[in-house]
């Protein structure tokens, strides 16, 4: 691994995951949800830091191009678990942001085997954007308690999560369905 400030920040993302999931879970710390807020945030955001300072300092390494997008759906993934727990969410819509995020890394895996390289779609970046409002949301729903006007905006962010889950799966794969007949 090449030790550049984008490296670093990518694994300093991953080492958060287990604080914003102690504020969360815990109940040791009163008001752990603004907490985890603050955590699950900068960690959001340093998503974006470290691919910028990537590109225009042109330190992008092959660590950087795997680890930056596992470290990405670790959190996502970490946070709506979290949720299933607590009962924020039905787990079956996890189960299918969980599905497609493999799926879309199978398909990744099977580009790269013939020498193909998959970028992330507008659709897929969308995506991404969704699931970190649906965490946010989650999280200051969890503080505040809205009432039923939380409810129905929690809902409407968990439905555009699943939405743009699927139909970013579904461009991905449609776009790369030559690489099946070219795997047969």
């Amino acid at each position: 691994m090449t030790w550049n400030l984008p490296n670093i920040i990518t694994l300093l993302r991953m080492a958060m995951i287990p604080l914003f999931l102690f504020f969360l879970l815990s109940g040791i710390v009163p008001h752990g949800e603004i907490f985890a807020l603050v955590v699950f945030a900068t960690a959001a955001i340093s998503d974006g830091v470290d691919g910028w300072i990537a590109r225009s300092r042109k330190q992008e390494t092959l660590f950087g191009k795997f680890a930056d997008p596992i470290a990405d759906k670790l959190l996502i993934m970490a946070a709506l678990l979290a949720f299933v727990g607590l009962g924020e969410i039905w787990n079956v819509w996890v189960l299918i942001i969980l599905a497609r995020e493999f799926l879309v890394m199978g398909l990744r895996l099977l580009a790269i085997s013939h020498d193909v390289v998959i970028s992330a779609s507008i659709l897929g970046k969308l995506k991404t954007l969704s699931h970190i409002c649906l965490v946010v949301v989650l999280l200051l729903n969890r503080f505040w308690e809205w009432g039923p006007v939380g409810d129905s905006v929690k809902n409407g962010f968990i439905y555009l999560a699943v939405a743009l889950t699927l139909l970013s799966g579904f461009e991905y794969f449609y776009k790369s369905r030559s690489l099946f007949r070219t795997a047969s």
